[in-house]
């Protein structure tokens, strides 16, 4: 029984990683015993995903490649159609972006700074020698995936220096059809991105 459900895993983790464009394998594990028997119905009750320290590809001002610190995503009621699709009941996942990743994704300048101001706010500070000035950017999620952070305060900075800073969007993608982002937050660590959905399906690209 462990041992099918550790092939079965391995195998869920390939796909997972086609089809969400991860750029390694993550873990997979699938709850409930016996396995067999969910093997045999080809319904899985609960499957949850983690990965860490994962690159995606993002439409962005930036370097166009995301990173992605951890994902845990769970899926409850995983029932697989033909080879290559699989239907979700529910699907919810987190995905923490750290400040660095963020700037890079963004473009944002050498010199500049993000860390957590508030549950929605990011400040930015600018160094430039002597010189230290800071910023506040909203975050906002915009559309059922992108994240928007928008200067709400420069603070006297001028545009020129806050460059990308200023207005740009991160976008998701290959979110599964129907899963779109809930809440985006602002934490100690950079922004946590969670994302829902119901009767969605994966497909292995």
């Amino acid at each position: 029984d462990r041992v099918a459900a550790a092939y079965t895993e391995n195998q869920f983790a390939s796909q997972f990683q086609s089809s969400l464009d991860l750029s390694g394998k993550p873990h997979v594990n699938i709850a409930g015993i016996p396995f067999l028997t969910q093997l045999a119905a080809r319904d899985f009750h609960t499957v949850t995903i983690t990965a860490s320290n994962e690159t995606i590809n993002s439409s962005s001002a930036g370097s166009g490649l995301l990173e992605i610190a951890s994902l845990n995503a769970t899926l409850h009621g995983f029932h697989i159609h033909g080879l290559n699709s699989a239907e979700i009941d529910q699907f919810s996942a987190s995905a923490l972006i750290t400040f660095i990743a963020l700037a890079n994704v963004g473009g944002i300048p050498q010199g500049i700074t993000l860390s957590a101001d508030g549950p929605n706010q990011i400040k930015a500070t600018v160094s430039l020698g002597p010189l230290s000035e800071t910023a506040t950017a909203q975050v906002t999620k915009s559309g059922t995936n992108k994240v928007n952070i928008h200067i709400v305060d420069a603070g006297g900075i001028s545009s020129d220096l806050l460059g990308n800073l200023s207005d740009f969007s991160v976008t998701i993608p290959k979110l599964p059809p129907g899963v779109s982002i809930q809440n985006v937050s602002v934490t100690q660590q950079g922004l946590m991105i969670t994302a829902t959905g119901q009767h969605t399906t994966l497909s292995q690209s």
